[in-house]
């Protein structure tokens, strides 16, 4: 794991109005340095991103904005505004040569604009009366560009809403038109429970919580009075969505790590935070307060920080192998939506009411929108979700690995690939992946079929035009159960990997490993994880993939099932193990999953809990 860098936020309580006030200053204190000449920009050292540095140096600028602006809401003051509004000035201005400039389809710009319409709507004190007749004009012009030209079909439709209801909130020119057509295609992204899909036939991932209901939850709370239809439609469904979404986070406060994006890191707490703001109680006062403290605690034990006391592009480390092609070094700031409710003022009952615990949870929630069967250790402070996943993919970087494993943990997080070739370079933790005798392997992109039925998740799949792969899911912890049929015309290299445990600091192996024939352990302080193979050819082994793979953990190693397959059909049928407590193994590990054969039927006798059943698959 990398070196935890001493920052001063690590030493915040996180309890109380003025410690969130004190969190805002000690994330935004270290890119003070950083400010471009004319202020309008941060050029913030590292990487870069698919856009030019400019405009990532605007996005660094403007991000800072979701923390910035609550803050000056709610009745605070910073000095880092004073240089703010300088940058706003100059940014907007033609003729300066910090101008942030003209827009094009689809532009970046588009996104950080929406930063900017939030800010005129809550604080116009301290954005638009500063401004003189040609600064206000300046403003104007720049934000209502945004109407001339195409946005992507998902969650950026609404940036043009918040930008014009900024625009509209100081009396200036906008465009009612393309707000509503915006909304109404927002509105078609609508699945069910509360859930949304990030654009037509599009994923459900953070982008739910932390954009459109989100922003969903901004519109409500701003157009209260004027679209009082809307508002309390969107209202309603983030109350829906928040019985599906608590699940996603353990009482330790950290949360289920999944799909892209995850740079932003404590954004997943943001929507509990634009849930108070707004004023709607899914749950009580001190729950929501809870969930969204403890996150962003979690999140500041995290060495997540470079040593200037900047953020980091990573997930729970500085990590560049994992992040988006459109992160770059001012793109973690987004994180900062998490700060709304400052917003809300110090008499605001959010501040007094206590912070609560998680309440009573299923130990499975079966969530159909985005595909997901969350199962929970509580005891363990583990979330586990197991995936079907998706008829439809896209291009973003490694969309198979944050979309598509078979199960998904907060313990033990997921892994990228590092590079083509081989198992240690694909790091294949929770993923069948699959090679011609090449040492290049393939992996499930998209399915063909789903389906969640009961305690199985289906989904068929194919790696190429002439294999295809019917693959089911029996979901558990610390055991699961995984049911592989594949009809190939190829010969093939099977691995069915486990989960990915992060290896001791100290210790090139890091942590103990026992095996048998058919299964092989391995645990040390991080916890433990293992496979079983319950049916079919095959040998258990441990993977030590390429450091940096896993978005946890700097190392790891990955018990995976190994064998290869002749044309026709054929039956791989395994049990993974992963325990997030160690005083639990190893009796947790005894009760695993065991299958027997009666003539063409096998009948698999698994246990989560006090949960036990048996189901039977015919493999004629």
């Amino acid at each position: 794991m990398a070196h935890q860098v001493v920052h001063p936020i690590s030493l915040n309580p996180l309890q109380t109005r003025d410690d969130l006030i004190d969190a805002i200053k000690q994330l935004c204190d270290p890119v003070k340095p950083y400010y471009s000449k004319g202020r309008s920009r941060l050029n913030l050292a590292g990487s870069g991103a698919a856009y030019p540095d400019e405009l990532a140096g605007f996005e660094g600028f403007s991000r800072l904005l979701w923390g910035l602006v609550p803050l000056l809401a709610g009745g605070e003051s910073y000095d880092i505004w004073d240089i703010q509004l300088e940058g706003i000035k100059h940014g907007t201005d033609p003729e300066h040569e910090e101008y942030w400039g003209d827009l094009n389809n689809y532009d970046q710009r588009m996104v950080e604009m929406a930063a900017l319409g939030i800010a005129l709507c809550l604080t116009p004190d301290t954005i638009w009366e500063p401004l003189n007749d040609r600064e206000k004009h300046h403003l104007a012009a720049w934000l209502s560009q945004i109407n001339q030209y195409q946005l992507w079909n998902c969650n950026w439709l609404f940036f043009l809403v918040l930008v014009n209801l900024g625009l509209k909130s100081v009396g200036m020119p906008y465009d009612q038109v393309r707000m509503d057509q915006c909304l109404n295609t927002l509105d078609s992204f609508y699945l069910s429970d509360g859930w949304y899909s990030d654009g037509e036939g599009g994923h459900s991932d953070y982008y739910v919580p932390f954009a459109i209901h989100y922003y969903g939850l901004l519109y409500a709370k701003i157009m209260e009075f004027e679209d009082p239809e809307r508002s309390r439609l969107y209202k309603s469904r983030a109350v829906d969505f928040a019985q599906d979404f608590i699940y996603w986070f353990a009482q330790d406060g950290s949360a289920l790590p999944y799909g892209r994006s995850l740079a932003y890191r404590f954004a997943q707490s943001s929507f509990w935070s634009a849930a108070v703001y707004a004023g709607i109680e899914p749950f009580p006062l001190g729950v929501m307060k809870g969930l969204l403290l403890r996150n962003l605690r979690w999140w500041f034990k995290q060495p997540i920080f470079n040593p200037d006391g900047t953020l980091s592009v990573g997930y729970a480390y500085p990590n560049l192998i994992m992040a988006e092609n459109y992160n770059s070094p001012g793109s973690p700031y987004w994180a900062l939506k998490s700060f709304l409710p400052l917003a809300l003022g110090g008499d605001h009952p959010f501040w007094t009411a206590e912070e609560l615990p998680l309440p009573p949870l299923n130990k499975i929630s079966t969530q159909a929108p985005p595909h997901l069967v969350i199962c929970r250790q509580e005891n363990h402070n583990h979330v586990l979700a197991f995936n079907s996943g998706h008829l439809s993919t896209n291009e973003h970087t490694h969309t198979s690995a944050k979309y598509e494993k078979f199960v998904y943990s907060n313990v033990f997080g997921f892994s990228v690939p590092r590079a083509e070739w081989g198992l240690a370079q694909g790091a294949f933790d929770s993923m069948l992946a699959l090679s011609e005798g090449d040492n290049i392997f393939r992996v499930k992109r998209k399915c063909e079929e789903y389906s969640i039925q009961e305690n199985t998740i289906f989904t068929k799949w194919k790696p190429w035009s002439n294999v295809t792969i019917q693959t089911w899911l029996i979901p558990g912890a610390p055991w699961h159960v995984r049911i592989h049929c594949i009809d190939s015309e190829r010969y093939l290299d099977t691995a069915d990997g486990g989960f990915a445990l992060g290896l001791e600091h100290n210790h090139y192996h890091g942590g103990q490993s026992s095996a048998t024939k058919n299964e092989i352990i391995m645990q040390n302080e991080n916890g433990a994880c293992g496979a079983k193979i319950l049916y079919g050819n095959g040998k258990p082994d441990l993977i030590y993939p390429n450091s940096n793979t896993n978005i946890k953990a700097s190392r790891t190693v990955i018990p995976t099932v190994k064998t290869g397959i002749q044309p026709g059909r054929n039956w791989l049928v395994s049990a993974f193990y992963g325990e997030a407590d160690r005083t639990a193994f190893p009796e947790s590990v005894q009760e695993a999953p065991y299958a027997e054969v009666k003539e063409n039927l096998l009948i698999i006798y698994a246990a989560y809990g006090s949960i036990r059943f048996s189901q039977m698959f015919f493999i004629a």
